[in-house]
């Protein structure tokens, strides 16, 4: 069976990043017999460059009819004037709407030999391994009515609706659940029970999907304490699940425990596992095309889409195991470069890519 990628390399460092993941699916497809079929497409600054628009309805379509999709990343301050709904990063969020992408899975991952760049002290960051699942289509940032407007008297107000439907928190729920069920059984469940009436309500529904599961344990954790234990005692945590808004900020702020935006991946699936892959770093204007970029965030959601779309494990555990050995190494790009360490490489783009393909080639040959 062939599956069909599409790639969306999108702005600044995007292009760069997906030039190396280009060459790990070649290695895969070349020498070890994995069947894909790559298409390239625009989407975001590029896209507006070139079509007027951040998502050309061709790209769209393209990603409708494949079975996954490679984001490099979009925007930049090229394209910061334009109006909201013509910026790049609505290229992004109608990739999500129109394929129904609701989940987002966000792995916090501290590799063992960088735990010296962590923000926080190795011995309370050393084997994290926390995954963050934000529910990706619902909440405040699509609830109705929102704007702003101005009264009588001549007050502007600004307003936005946060609403949540029985639906929408019994499938994100049960996707925590199975995949606690998969990794150490505990499932937090973060909410605002104690003000918004809609996370009370979450809440509730929570605990009656996760009675489906007497296999796992539920917690519930109110966000605020929860951004508070993160950066407390991160390794208390499993498999969180949580709101669109509370999602956003609890996997960014799980995101400097591992030292470097540039190492974490990320998946958004939709009810069938299709999915959109991409890194968590943005597009990184600054140092585009300069070969600084970390590809090891684009090369591990390529992992996460052998594991969660194709359900090829062999294949991601060999690219995850490939990571750790070019690390072991010593290699480092400058994001994760300490400043004084024996024994560390600093590397590019390029170098860093070569070590993963190597190790890969050895992890399957």
């Amino acid at each position: 069976m062939n599956h069909k990628i599409l790639v969306l390399a999108g702005d600044g460092i995007g292009p760069e990043v997906m030039d190396q993941a280009v060459r790990l699916l070649d290695v895969a497809r070349a020498e070890f017999g994995v069947g894909l079929e790559i298409e390239h497409a625009a989407v975001g600054g590029n896209a507006i460059d070139a079509h007027g628009t951040p998502l050309p309805d061709a790209t769209l379509q393209l990603a409708k009819d494949a079975d996954a999709v490679l984001l490099g990343a979009v925007g930049g301050p090229k394209w910061d004037d334009l109006p909201t709904a013509q910026r790049p990063e609505r290229g992004l969020l109608g990739l999500r709407s129109g394929l129904e992408l609701f989940a987002n899975l966000r792995p916090a991952i501290l590799f063992p030999q960088l735990a010296e760049a962590s923000s926080l002290k190795p011995e309370l960051v050393a084997g994290l391994d926390i995954l963050i699942l934000r529910e990706l289509t619902g909440g405040i940032y699509f609830g109705e009515p929102r704007g702003i407007d101005t009264d009588a008297n001549g007050v502007r107000r600004g307003f936005n609706t946060y609403v949540y439907s029985e639906p929408e928190i019994r499938r994100i729920v049960r996707l925590g659940c199975e995949l606690a069920r998969q990794r150490g059984g505990r499932l937090c469940s973060v909410d605002k029970a104690n003000v918004l009436e809609v996370t009370a309500f979450w809440r509730e529904i929570a605990e009656d999907e996760a009675r489906q599961f007497p296999d796992v344990e539920l917690s519930h954790m109110l966000v605020d304490n929860a951004g508070m234990q993160l950066v407390r005692a991160p390794k208390q945590f499993d498999v969180i699940v949580t709101g669109n808004m509370f999602g956003d900020i609890l996997s960014d702020v799980a995101a400097m425990l591992t030292g470097s935006l540039g190492m974490l991946p990320s998946a958004s699936l939709d009810a069938n596992s299709k999915g959109m892959y991409e890194p968590v770093h943005g597009s990184a204007p600054d140092i585009a095309g300069q070969n600084l970029a970390n590809p090891l965030a684009t090369l591990l959601s390529i992992a996460m889409m052998f594991r969660y779309t194709f359900n090829d494990a062999k294949v991601a555990d060999a690219i995850e195991g490939a990571v750790g050995d070019a690390l072991d190494q010593g290699l480092r790009t400058r994001d994760i470069a300490p400043r004084e360490q024996a024994g560390v490489t600093l590397v590019g783009t390029d170098g860093m890519t070569d070590a993963v393909i190597q190790a890969f080639r050895k992890r399957l040959g």
